[in-house]
């Protein structure tokens, strides 16, 4: 194939709701550039995407697929992208490495949940956004209340470059504003007939035609003071003012197709191939020192590590961008990440499955390798002398979490050596092995995500594996003061044991006072504050510890003992087992033995002493609580208000944004174990939402006495 420069090549994400269309689009773009011979379905489960067993399984893409298409003596790398919300995080490593961002709309449904978020994602990283209303051809495609709704939604930027003569099945023809034609097709689609356009149509075409023009000469001030004099653009001009506008993200053009039948797409690829910006006229990404990194051909060898899978028969590929030079088949490059070298003994152009080889990528492409020995997703490889280095991909936090453990216990490490490759595939899983819950915890985007990851493991690694509800990390405190003591002594021939240790405890709040005196019943216990120590928790809050022990009672060796002791007991509360948070302890008082006092017997005596003490100080347990966002359609607000109000939610506020409502609540983690599950069934998938940790808050008293008993309970059994 021919070797493209950086100014010959286009980087795309294809983008839109699950069901929009995109993979039954990238077949019709490669059908159009001759790519393929024949386009496939995804009902017949051969299409160039989704060609994972997931996929075929599944019915919808759960990778992001890599393809290109020569169009026009131009290069188009597209990376076609999974729609659901739980697999965004391909869409998000597509778009940080892809320059413009095409967005499907099916003409039938309009804007989703997800055509918003992924909005969102693309204006966030100052993306260029095209809109393609897709599916023209349904019964139930509605043109111009969709594109009313976009411009309510995404404002005025939104401007037509086409519209149909008609919607619905019987959809064959459109007016193109930008070249003032008609576009026809007969029943196959594929190569249009190029018309006038008629009588009947002009006045509507002119109509959108000045609003383009107006909108492209806004982007550049010679255009504007032509627009002015002549009220007239050529059509070069037209093009430079929507591609400055594209860059400048002052436009949002939009395209009609029909991907099923392969109309309109051969008109959009034109499109792209002549007015998206080209790689070296988009911003620069920029290293971790900061500087800015151009596509330069002339520019020291630097390759960006974006996207690893594994596949049958090959094993790992690993996908990169070229960020700078020119990458040379059999290139010896350091990875700067992980302090290895990599030889890239061959390098690739992909679409999907096909790969060819090719002798050598400029600045700006992408491309693949396989066969690396040390290499992981978003790792930096450079030439010797270059130490660029790049962490610009930034993933959202995982919102739904389950405990994962194989059926044979013995395939426990087997079963981390997968998920580790899998997180590589996708950053969104994130795999941790819980000291706390003495899980291990997988935690994704979603229901549906982690399904995809079990029937992988299952079907491609032949490991059966549960998924049980994670154990919630609840923490445990004190609301008042209480005093306890304990001795521990033991005798069994020779040296005894003995420890004997006076404390109380107190909540910590920060910036408390120093403890003066305490009084319990009648009698009053005032402290003589020695030393301090604060000791901040790994889970959160603090043990702060108050030697007050005067008269040499117990020896000062062994106040690290009696400390440990303490941290024992934070570490497995008394009253659910789990981490005990903000308690200040003063130890005033005790005894010792000269010979069978040791370190154990007052880390034991502290120990039990505090027990008892933390019973007494009418102990409550906490429960994560989180900030929840919920996006939802108004008409179903009020059912998605009600299961909220049922999982304990605290209500913050609603508000309306881009034509849905937004509920923000806080919620105990407790709840939220399938919300997302519960969610698509309440709005039939057309809601997304949000998490993020807020704080610790005391759990209710009937919810603490059931815990309290199903720990008394395991307890037993154990």
């Amino acid at each position: 194939m021919k070797v493209y420069k950086s100014h010959e090549i286009k980087n795309i994400s294809l983008l839109g709701s699950k069901g929009s269309g995109k993979t039954t689009l990238a077949e019709a773009m490669l059908f159009e550039c001759g790519v393929i011979k024949r386009r496939g379905t995804v009902e017949a489960k051969n299409t160039v995407s989704d060609y994972f067993p997931v996929e075929k399984e599944y019915g919808s893409s759960v990778f992001s697929t890599v393809f290109y298409a020569e169009f026009l003596n131009k290069k188009l790398n597209v990376i076609d992208c999974p729609g659901a919300d739980d697999f965004v995080g391909n869409a998000i490593t597509a778009l940080n490495v892809t320059d413009t961002g095409v967005i499907l709309v099916d003409a039938q449904y309009g804007v989703e949940v997800g055509t918003q978020n992924i909005f969102r994602t693309c204006t966030g990283l100052n993306k260029p956004v095209i809109f393609a209303m897709n599916q023209l051809d349904g019964e139930k495609a509605d043109y111009d209340n969709v594109i009313e709704q976009m411009k309510e939604i995404f404002g005025p930027k939104v401007v037509a470059i086409q519209y149909p003569l008609a919607c619905g099945p019987g959809f064959n023809a459109m007016i193109d504003v930008l070249l003032m034609k008609k576009y026809s097709w007969g029943p196959d689609g594929g190569v249009p007939t190029i018309e006038e356009i008629p009588a009947d149509q002009m006045d509507k075409a002119m109509e959108l035609h000045r609003a383009l023009v107006e909108a492209a000469a806004e982007n550049d001030e010679t255009l504007m003071e032509k627009f002015f004099e002549e009220e007239h653009l050529t059509e070069d001009e037209m093009r430079e003012g929507i591609r400055k506008g594209l860059i400048q993200n002052s436009i949002y053009p939009v395209f009609c197709v029909s991907a099923l039948k392969d109309m309109g797409v051969r008109r959009m690829m034109e499109f792209l191939g002549n007015v998206v910006p080209f790689v070296d006229e988009m911003p620069a990404p920029v290293n971790t020192e900061g500087a800015e990194v151009k596509p330069d051909d002339n520019g020291p060898v630097s390759i960006y590590m974006f996207k690893t899978t594994v596949e049958p028969h090959i094993g790992e590929v690993s996908y990169f961008k070229v960020m700078s030079g020119v990458l040379k088949a059999g290139a010896d490059l350091d990875n700067v990440t992980r302090g290895s070298k990599e030889r890239l003994a061959q390098i690739y152009c992909v679409c999907g499955q096909i790969k060819t080889a090719v002798d050598e990528l400029h600045a700006g492409d992408i491309g693949a390798t396989v066969k690396l020995k040390d290499v992981r997703t978003g790792n930096t490889l450079d030439e010797k002398g270059c130490d660029y280095q790049y962490d610009f991909i930034k993933y959202p936090a995982p919102k739904f979490q389950r405990a994962i453990r194989p059926v044979t216990e013995s395939d426990a490490e087997k079963l981390m050596t997968i998920l580790t490759r899998m997180h590589e595939e996708d950053p969104t899983w994130v795999v941790e092995q819980s000291k706390e819950l003495k899980q291990t915890i997988l935690s994704g985007q979603g229901e549906f995500h982690l399904r995809t990851l079990k029937w992988r493991v299952e079907n491609n690694d032949k490991l059966p594996i549960t998924f049980e509800e994670p154990k919630i990390p609840y923490r445990e405190t004190i609301t008042k003061a209480a005093r306890a003591d304990y001795r521990h002594k033991k005798q069994s021939g020779g040296a005894g044991q003995f420890g004997e240790v006076h404390l109380i405890i107190e909540p910590y709040t920060e910036g408390m006072p120093a403890p003066d005196t305490f009084r319990f019943g009648n009698q009053e216990y005032k402290m003589n504050v020695r030393d301090t120590q604060e000791l901040p928790l790994q889970w959160g809050g603090k043990l702060v510890v108050c030697n007050c022990i005067v008269g040499g009672a117990i020896d000062a060796r062994f106040i690290p003992a009696i400390v440990k002791g303490l941290m024992d007991r934070m570490e497995q509360g008394p009253l659910t087992g789990s981490y005990a948070r903000d308690v200040r302890v003063c130890i005033y008082d005790g005894k010792m033995h000269p010979v069978d006092s040791n370190e154990i017997s007052f880390r034991l005596a502290g120990r039990n002493a505090f027990s008892e003490a933390f019973r007494n100080a009418n102990p409550k347990v906490l429960e994560p609580v989180y900030d929840v966002e919920v996006f939802v359609p108004g008409d179903v607000m009020g059912d998605v208000m009600s299961d909220l109000q049922g999982r304990r939610a605290i209500i913050m506020g609603m508000s309306s944004e881009n034509g849905f409502e937004k509920i923000t609540a806080k919620v105990p983690l407790k709840e939220m174990s399938s919300y997302s599950t519960a969610l698509s069934s309440i709005t039939g998938g057309r809601s997304s939402f949000t998490m993020k940790f807020a704080s610790y808050e005391l759990v209710p008293g009937d919810v603490q006495e059931k815990l309290l008993k199903e720990y008394a309970e395991t307890q037993k059994d154990e």
